[in-house]
């Protein structure tokens, strides 16, 4: 089975009476994250060259349409009309790196209602996800005022996959390197890692395990120095580099206890030992909230490693995101639900400076010094052009990063930016909610009219 499987089974039964009913004209998806998360000023759009990925390869085969039927207990005969479905559409997106805000499209589909439908699982999951990470990755360098941070979240996010974009998303916005060797070789990431606790613990003494690690390991070497007692921990690695005159390079790693004390301890032993050059590595349950506050109390740690929180977004592990029918056939739509109102049409939003967002349709002039933000990206089922780098990814980060409000790059209590709406949107969503609040009045009426009845030996029915 391919990746077509990979799907919420509503979008199969949809897709199902769709080709059943014969409505296969061109709709527009927009895929878009109603409100960001309490603590986060903006968002960094990420996940798209995933979901490209995925349209580029969907096909549904025959063992596709078995699962279908099995899923749906039907014969496979009856899943045939899907059977060779690939996507052919068109791809509208903020390009990866680029930071967005509530309520703008980070993407946009036009396809045949079935292929667009189908489309929606992958896709959405992909782009919250990944955004959600990359988000959290983006406020952590922010956090760390220019001290390198490095990725150790592979061991603690939810799979190898995970892991593995966690790694991209933070080399995206500005990490220095990761622990995870399989995406910093195909990546080109730095890799960077340390050791475990259970190293020191193999050897009779702290200073065994250092000068074993040391021999085995030529050139600059980090040494994990709060197994037992951090202070001694520090003086053992202070006595070996210097020993083995493997200062210039080197670090020592504190991974537990108060970080911002030890790191000022550890700071005068290895400078008391003649090491200044020996830099001072910190881990262990590290965010940009805990970045911020040891940075702000002068720590002298030199570099960040993050790892579970920030691999799983912890603090705000999902997105409100959403991927919505907004044009059909020509038609604009929108979904009125308390709450949940969408906005018609295929749309646009132009950037001016400052982050100064308009959302507009997507035929719309772009306003005074306005520059769009969703290229596009797929035409007729193929790429555009070719994916982004990484560096690209990160100069867009970094453009977007110098432009965007000092309160919305807070780490506590930032205050987001919000997109308007251009008169035009305003008007075409105004004109279809008055056409769908008549037609849903006329219904009313119509199921309102009282039933007329005749009178028998139990009282009156209807007839």
């Amino acid at each position: 089975m391919s990746d077509a499987t990979t799907i919420d089974l509503y979008e199969v039964t949809m897709a199902m009476s769709y080709l059943r009913e014969g409505m296969t004209g061109p709709a527009t998806f927009s895929l878009f994250v109603r409100d960001l998360p309490a603590e986060r000023g903006f968002l960094v759009a990420a996940g798209l060259e995933s979901a490209l990925d995925h349209l580029s390869g969907l096909h549904v085969g025959p063992q596709d349409v078995d699962a279908f039927a099995s899923a749906l207990h039907r014969p496979p005969s009856d899943l045939r009309p899907l059977l060779g479905l690939e996507f052919t559409g068109d791809v509208r997106a903020v390009p990866e790196g680029r930071i967005v805000l509530a309520g703008e499209p980070l993407l946009e589909v036009t396809a045949p209602l079935p292929q667009a439908q189908l489309a929606e699982t992958y896709v959405l999951s992909q782009l919250s996800h990944q955004t959600a990470v990359a988000s959290k990755a983006a406020r952590c360098v922010l956090a760390a005022a220019g001290h390198p941070v490095v990725d150790f979240s592979l061991r603690r996010t939810h799979g190898p996959q995970a892991g593995f974009q966690a790694a991209r998303l933070g080399a995206m916005v500005g990490f220095a390197g990761t622990s995870n060797v399989a995406a910093a070789t195909a990546l080109g990431i730095p890799a960077v890692g340390t050791m475990a606790h259970s190293f020191v613990e193999a050897f009779a003494t702290e200073e065994d395990a250092f000068r074993a690690f040391a021999r085995s390991h030529p050139g600059p070497v980090t040494l994990l120095v709060d197994t037992y007692d951090t202070e001694e921990g520090v003086r053992v690695a202070a006595r070996v580099l210097r020993d083995l005159d493997r200062g210039p390079g080197s670090a020592v790693r504190l991974d537990s206890g108060d970080l911002g004390a030890l790191a000022v301890r550890a700071r005068s032993l290895l400078d008391d030992a003649g090491l200044p050059d020996v830099r001072i590595v910190a881990s262990g349950g590290l965010d940009e909230y805990a970045a911020d506050e040891l940075v702000r109390s002068g720590a002298p740690i030199d570099t960040y490693a993050v790892g579970t929180r920030v691999g799983v977004s912890a603090d705000a592990p999902y997105l409100d995101s959403a991927y919505k029918l907004v044009e059909y056939d020509g038609r604009p739509v929108m979904k009125l639900s308390s709450a949940k109102v969408t906005a018609p049409g295929a749309k646009q939003v132009f950037r001016r400076p400052g982050c100064v967002d308009v959302i507009t349709l997507a035929d719309e002039q772009p306003p005074d010094g306005g520059m769009p933000l969703l290229e596009t990206m797929m035409r007729g089922g193929r790429r555009t052009g070719a994916r982004s780098t990484l560096d690209e990814c990160r100069e867009r980060f970094t453009a977007d990063l110098d432009c965007l409000p000092t309160a919305a790059r807070r780490i506590r209590a930032p205050v987001a930016p919000r997109a308007t709406a251009s008169e035009r949107l305003g008007a075409l969503a105004a004109r279809v909610r008055r056409r769908i609040e008549e037609r849903t009045t006329e219904a009313s009426a119509r199921c309102s009219v009282p039933e007329q009845t005749v009178s028998g030996p139990h009282g009156s029915v209807p007839r």
